[in-house]
């Protein structure tokens, strides 16, 4: 897979303002973006990070969004639960 084709995302907690999970999309991140997202991830609390390939996107997303909306429903969610849920649209 060549350089662009893939998408970088983390999922963390935001624990400085809301305490709600979040993700994060980097490599789709503007320059006046980038700096300020990037700052608030790292702020927050890591939870999961990887890659998507940028042709399946939209339904990768969609999974991602489940993920982060059952982790802020309260749902327990491991890091393996997770690779589990989103490993049809992760890539390396």
């Amino acid at each position: 897979m060549a350089r662009g084709e893939k998408i970088m995302f983390e999922i963390y907690r935001d624990i400085t303002y809301s305490d709600e999970y979040r993700v994060v999309y980097f490599t789709e991140l503007t320059e006046r973006d980038r700096e300020n997202e990037i700052q608030r991830a790292m702020k927050g609390e890591h939870v999961f990070d990887g890659y998507i390939s940028d042709a399946g996107n939209l339904e990768a997303r969609r999974a991602i969004d489940a993920v982060v909306g059952r982790l802020n429903s309260g749902e327990p969610f491991s890091r393996d639960n997770i690779e589990r849920a989103l490993e049809a649209y992760l890539v390396s």
